[in-house]
C-alpha cells in the first residue's frame, strides 16, 4: 500500500511500469511506499538498471513534490538505454527483453501453414501486449495475429498498454479473441492472389446457444486466417457459414439445414450435454466433420467430459475429436483439412 502522499502520483507509476526499458514492471505494485521504491532502484548490486541511481533520485523528488510528473517523465526518458540494433526481434513495444517469458515461434506459420496464436488465459496484461507486438514486428503474413481467451477484463487491462508499436488490435467478444493486423499487412494483402477453384466452405455448426461462445471461437479464427498469406503454398479462399442452435432436441432443425451441410467442404461441429449432434451430422455428408464438445451442461456432464466421449465413440466414420472448448483448435484442424485437399 502507497503512502497518502505517493498516492497522488499513481500516474507516474504507471509510466514507470511502462516505461521502455523497465522490465521488472510488477515489482513496483508490492513496494511499501516511494522510500522502498528509492532503494530498490538506486542498489548497485551488479545489475544497475537505474544508471547511477538516478531514478532513484526523480522519485525521491516526486515524493517530496519537489519535481512535477511531467518534469519526472522527462527526466526517466532522458535516461532510457538505446536498443541495439538487431534487439527488435526480441524486443515489445516499451523496449523490454521478452527471453524472461517468452521464446516466440516467428516461423510456425511458414512451417506449418498455421499462425501461431496466444493462449491469453494465465499470462498477465504485460506478457500478452509484449507477445503480440513481437510478433507483428517479425510478421511476413497477411493473416492477422490472434490472441485467445480473453475475457472483457483482461482486455480492459490490455487496453491501458496501448497502443503498440507494430499493429492495431480488434476485440472479438463472443468469441474471446484479440486480432492484431501487423502495420505490414496492407502492403502484403495486395500481392495475395486466390485460386477461384480453390474456394472452400467451412460450416460451423453447434447444438445450442450456450454452445456459440465456442463455435464463434472456432469461426472466427477461420475468417481471420482464411485470406491470409500463411507461407503455405496453398492459399485457398475459404467462405465461414454459422449453423446455431440445430441441436438432436429438435432434430428437424439440422435435418432443415442438410442441402448447406452437403455443400461444405469441412464441417465444425460443438456441442455439449450429450454431444450427439457431430453423429448425427457425420452420417449426413461426406466431408470432414470436426467435433468440439463443450462444457455446457448439468452435473452428470462433468464439464464436458461426457460429450467428449460420446464424440469419441462416434459410429459416424470420418468424425475427428479435438479438447473440450477448444474451438481454435477445430479451427486449426478445419484449415488443414481444407488446404490437403488441394494438389
Amino acid at each position: 500500500m502507497l503512502l497518502p502522499r505517493a498516492k497522488s502520483n499513481g500516474k507516474l507509476i504507471s509510466f514507470v511500469l511502462n516505461s521502455a526499458w523497465y522490465n521488472k514492471n510488477r515489482i513496483m505494485t508490492n513496494l511499501a511506499c516511494w522510500g522502498d521504491a528509492r532503494k530498490y532502484f538506486s542498489n548497485t548490486n551488479g545489475s544497475d538498471i537505474h544508471r547511477g541511481g538516478s531514478l532513484g533520485d526523480i522519485l525521491f523528488q516526486v515524493q517530496n513534490q519537489e519535481l512535477s510528473i511531467d518534469e519526472a517523465k522527462s527526466k526517466i526518458m532522458a535516461i532510457q538505454p538505446k536498443m541495439k540494433h538487431g534487439d527488435e526481434d526480441r524486443t515489445n513495444a516499451h523496449g523490454s527483453n521478452l527471453s524472461s517469458f517468452a521464446n516466440i515461434d516467428y516461423k510456425r506459420a511458414k512451417r506449418t501453414g498455421f499462425p501461431e496464436a496466444i493462449f491469453a488465459q494465465g499470462k498477465t496484461p504485460y506478457q500478452i501486449v509484449s507477445i503480440l507486438d513481437s510478433m507483428a514486428a517479425a510478421s511476413q503474413s497477411s493473416s492477422s495475429i490472434l490472441a485467445t481467451r480473453v475475457d472483457n477484463s483482461l482486455y480492459q487491462s490490455i487496453t491501458q498498454l496501448l497502443p503498440m508499436k507494430h499493429g492495431d488490435i480488434t476485440y472479438h467478444e463472443t468469441a474471446r479473441i484479440i486480432s492484431m493486423k501487423p502495420h505490414t499487412i496492407s502492403s502484403t494483402n495486395n500481392n495475395i492472389q486466390t485460386n477461384p477453384k480453390k474456394n472452400k466452405k467451412v460450416i460451423v455448426a453447434c447444438a445450442g446457444t450456450t454452445d456459440i461462445g465456442v463455435a464463434e471461437e472456432a469461426a472466427v479464427t477461420l475468417e481471420l486466417v482464411r485470406a491470409g498469406n500463411t507461407g503455405n503454398s496453398y492459399s485457398s479462399s475459404i467462405t465461414v457459414e454459422r449453423i446455431y442452435d440445430v441441436g438432436v432436441a429438435g432434430l428437424h432443425r439440422i435435418l432443415n439445414r442438410l442441402e448447406d451441410l452437403q455443400s461444405a467442404d469441412c464441417i465444425i461441429v460443438c456441442a455439449g450435454m450429450d454431444g450427439a449432434l457431430p453423429s448425427v451430422v457425420g452420417g449426413l455428408v461426406s466431408a470432414p466433420v470436426i467435433a468440439c464438445p463443450t462444457s455446457v451442461g448439468y452435473g452428470a456432464s462433468f464439464n464436458g467430459v461426457s460429450a467428449l466421449l460420446t464424440m469419441l465413440n462416434s459410429c459416424s466414420p470420418g468424425v475427428g475429436v479435438v479438447n473440450i472448448d477448444n474451438g481454435f483448435g477445430a479451427a486449426a484442424l478445419a484449415f488443414k483439412c481444407i488446404q490437403s485437399k488441394d494438389p
